[in-house]
């Protein structure tokens, strides 16, 4: 009998993908070093791209604010106002950001102030080993400024509950307050007086920062510390990312929601086939700030998606003529797959599910639907899937809440209103969404890969064999 079995080489590699990605610029990192490696080309948002930059069969991606990324690959049958095969997901997960003024001391112990980013189930982050990461606009003696990533990989921070001696009703329901009661201990005051790091003149980090945290990034980014101006820190768990259960089933990990599904859209878009032959372009889009709404600069309510999408109709591509309608002629032909994890069917409170709708691990990609419109999904566009993965026997399931019970959303309605683009909203099923450490299933990742791999390989001729306008 084989109980512990063995662990797909695509988990493996998406486990080292997370456990490199604390925050959303490391998760752009990361997906860039993977479409370098594949023979993606960077290009700039600022540049322009006629003139032969883009050629058919040419691969090419570029980033906004570091912490999003658009990698694109041209169809060798491309022209202009053809469609495009759209994959959007996001770098962005609930955490603990650090303030821009952070100091706080209470009771002989050094805290760091921070804020609550998205919607993350707080009560998770207590007694947890935390440390920060994120980016810093380090000083250099040019006279530039330049976005440097940090990864502090030890435990800094931790936020202790108090003993139950103390709170008898600790167990009937665990209440807190944000503001001052989840606020993670640096250490104690004794013996930050005692490490020597003091404030010092010429350091701007030490008039808003613990001068010890400020001195802690510093040595582990081997800078001075005058040389830190800003940064955007977060707290992460530093428990790695790992897989358990008694048959290695489950993946158990920070930021499954949504490192998993942007980790499968760059994998898909690097593996698909016969680009050759694709009349499309194919492109996946990584926004950042999804969990808060998305109407950021790099977020999916920008113009970062629109504005591409308008560049690409209108650049030339080996000289080829482009119509003034290019752009609504190609939106009619495109299509966008929304990718975002989905909820799997709790054991313990199965009674939240709708009876008919309970998604499972290792069973599929889970095709969301809402008839009020939260998941953008229709009849036409989850039919395209459906086919996709019926021809290639990839398990795919569907799910709906409950009437009695509320509903996320994704960026999938906002980018099908925005540009009028076709769209489905699909995810791999998980447990514990939003908590710091989520439960995913092994055979999901694989999943998910070669769905999303099929529909860059075989949208564009599927949709010649669909008529609806």
């Amino acid at each position: 009998m084989m109980l512990k079995t063995q662990v797909p080489q695509e988990v493996r590699d998406f486990l080292d993908f997370v456990n490199k990605s604390p925050s959303p610029f490391h998760a752009t990192h990361e997906a860039v070093l993977l479409l370098k490696e594949a023979g993606f080309k960077e290009i700039k948002e600022r540049d322009n791209w006629n003139n032969g930059v883009l050629e058919p069969n040419g691969k090419y991606y570029f980033t906004r604010n570091a912490s999003s990324v658009v990698a694109f690959a041209v169809g060798g049958k491309y022209k202009s106002g053809n469609g495009f095969s759209i994959v959007g997901a996001h770098t962005d997960s609930p955490c603990l950001k650090i303030k821009p003024i952070s100091k706080k001391e209470k009771s002989g112990y050094l805290e760091v102030g921070v804020q609550l980013y998205g919607g993350g189930i707080w009560h998770t982050w207590f007694d947890r080993d935390l440390s920060i990461a994120g980016r810093v606009l380090v000083s250099h003696e040019d006279g530039s400024f330049r976005h440097t990533l940090v990864k502090v990989d030890r435990p800094l921070l931790r936020i202790p509950t108090l003993a139950i001696h103390l709170d008898r009703t600790a167990n009937d329901g665990f209440t807190f307050n944000k503001e001052t009661q989840l606020a993670p201990v640096l250490a104690t005051a004794t013996k930050a007086a005692l490490s020597g790091s003091v404030a010092e003149a010429g350091v701007e980090a030490d008039i808003s920062h613990h001068p010890l945290l400020v001195r802690v990034l510093a040595e582990e980014m081997n800078i001075k510390p005058d040389q830190i101006r800003d940064f955007e820190l977060a707290l992460y768990d530093t428990q790695p990312s790992t897989v358990g259960g008694a048959c290695n089933e489950f993946i158990f990990s920070p930021r499954l929601d949504n490192l998993e599904m942007s980790y499968c859209s760059i994998q898909a878009i690097i593996n698909a086939k016969d680009l050759e032959k694709d009349t499309n372009i194919r492109l996946v889009a990584l926004f950042d700030n999804e969990e808060i709404g998305s109407q950021t600069a790099h977020g999916a309510d920008s113009n970062l998606l629109p504005s591409t999408l308008q560049r690409l109709t209108s650049t030339q591509v080996l000289n080829t003529e482009t119509s003034h309608t290019a752009f609504e002629e190609s939106m009619h032909k495109s299509f966008l797959v929304s990718a975002d994890m989905a909820h799997a069917v709790h054991p313990n409170y199965s009674e939240k599910y709708e009876e008919n709708h309970r998604p499972e691990m290792h069973k599929g990609t889970v095709i969301k639907v809402n008839a009020n419109q939260r998941y953008a999904t229709t009849a036409m566009t989850s039919l395209v899937l459906k086919e996709l993965a019926k021809k290639h026997s990839i398990p795919v399931q569907e799910f709906v809440v409950r009437n009695d019970s509320s509903c996320g959303s994704t960026i999938g309605p906002m980018l099908s209103a925005k540009l009028g683009l076709r769209t489905v909203d699909i995810g791999n099923p998980q447990l514990s969404m939003h908590s710091i450490r989520e439960v995913g299933g092994t055979d999901d990742v694989k999943h998910g890969i070669r769905l999303l791999q099929v529909f860059f390989e075989e949208f564009s001729e599927l949709d010649a064999r669909i008529y609806v306008d």
